[in-house]
């Protein structure tokens, strides 16, 4: 039977979030039972994470990579309320932001994503930028062009963590610096990119050799000062002095969720059944980085942005399934693949029966990302900007 006049209520704007609203308003909808949807972020702007990279490197600007919500929603009834969220009452269903507004719901959706802890040795708060968000792009940049306009001959740089994060920072990073970089990755582990396929892992390893970037494995830091990194490997701790830490390891989900009277893990993450309902909530479903669960196939779903996409499609379908009286749709996960950018013009991609490195790969990543952008109209505006850049630059140089 069709429920009228319900209200969706989806926190947190990332992948998971404002993909499910944008899935929710698009479905077939009878108009006397098209629910209120109401996404609520802290931002004002979606970041296309994946593309973070670029910003740092000035490939791509701002709007590509970070278009406001008020343009991504405009025409799809979509109601958007900028404000952080200080409390969720499961019990009257509703809503607290940090504005002091109040939404009740009848459907909620979380999806706050997770943070970089920056707790895990003493000095990473206070000297070590985390890459996660467009605020700490803007501050790297920023420190960068600090570092590179001093008299300094050499510009010394660790990254922290040898996954996809510090691996693709790391080579913008080398690009950038040219000559004076003296770059390094500390890894704790063995090896870089560990749970990725061998050809990725091997594409990576060749790409940090060529541009001369060093990287300590079985190393943790135990200290970070003003100038200074502290590394210790085996017994041995060494101080080095350093003039910029990225810090890209690590995840933690939202505290708000620690709050919540729900079934969590060990991790604080969510519990969820198939179909993305909480446990005993039938009427909140909760993805991505937030989620412990299980896909229909008894496979554990990844906390990455391509399982966050997947699970949005789902998270809509099952709520209109539940306000127009049809059965929900168990979640099954599909692994499209992986991909990195390796440099301006270089990456690598594996997936779908593909291997690909080098230009070959850096044209099917731009490609792909382009087509999951959040909505025609901005895919449509950022893919003009590509294929009439390089006419640009032609007639900037003649």
């Amino acid at each position: 039977m069709a429920v009228s006049n319900q209200r969706v209520v989806i926190l947190g704007g990332g992948f998971g979030g404002l993909y499910t609203a944008l899935a929710l308003s698009k479905l077939p909808w009878d108009k006397a039972i098209k629910p209120e949807i109401t996404l609520v972020d802290q931002r004002d702007r979606f970041l296309f994470a994946p593309l973070l990279y670029e910003l740092v490197t000035d490939e791509l600007q701002t709007w590509e990579i970070a278009p406001p919500y008020a343009e991504l929603l405009a025409g799809t009834g979509i109601k958007f309320h900028q404000s952080g969220v200080s409390g969720i009452d499961a019990v009257a269903n509703s809503v607290c932001l940090q504005d002091d507004a109040v939404l009740p719901y009848d459907y909620l959706v979380l999806a706050l994503g997770g943070e970089t802890p920056m707790d895990m040795a003493p000095g990473v708060k206070e000297y070590a930028i985390a890459f996660r968000t467009l605020s700490d792009a803007y501050a790297l940049k920023e420190r960068l062009r600090e570092l590179e306009a001093s008299d300094a001959d050499q510009i010394r740089v660790a990254v922290v963590g040898g996954g996809y994060s510090g691996v693709e920072l790391v080579c913008k990073l080398a690009e950038r610096l040219g000559e004076r970089g003296r770059l390094r990755i500390v890894e704790r582990g063995t090896a870089i990119l560990q749970n990725s396929p061998e050809f990725n892992q091997k594409a990576a390893q060749d790409a940090l050799t060529d541009k001369g970037i060093w990287i300590d494995y079985e190393t943790t830091v135990t200290e970070i000062g003003v100038d200074t990194i502290s590394l210790k490997y085996k017994d041995q701790v060494d101080v080095l002095p350093v003039d910029l830490v990225l810090w890209t390891v690590g995840n933690q989900v939202n505290p708000l969720i620690a709050s919540l009277p729900f079934d969590k893990n060990e991790h604080q993450q969510l519990k969820i059944q198939p179909t993305l309902q909480l446990l005993n909530q039938g009427h909140i479903f909760a993805l991505g980085d937030l989620a412990d669960g299980q896909d229909a196939d008894g496979n554990k779903v990844p906390t990455t942005a391509q399982a966050a996409l997947q699970q949005a499609d789902y998270t809509a379908w099952n709520i209109w399934a539940a306000l127009t009286g049809r059965p929900p749709l168990p979640f099954r996960y599909q692994h499209l693949g992986e991909m990195m950018t390796l440099g301006s013009d270089t990456a690598t991609l594996t997936g779908l029966g593909l291997k690909l490195d080098g230009t070959a790969a850096h044209i099917v990543r731009r490609l792909t990302y382009l087509y999951r952008m959040p909505t025609f109209e901005h895919q449509l505006r950022v893919g003009l900007n590509w294929i009439s850049q390089p006419l640009r630059e032609l007639l900037s140089a003649s």
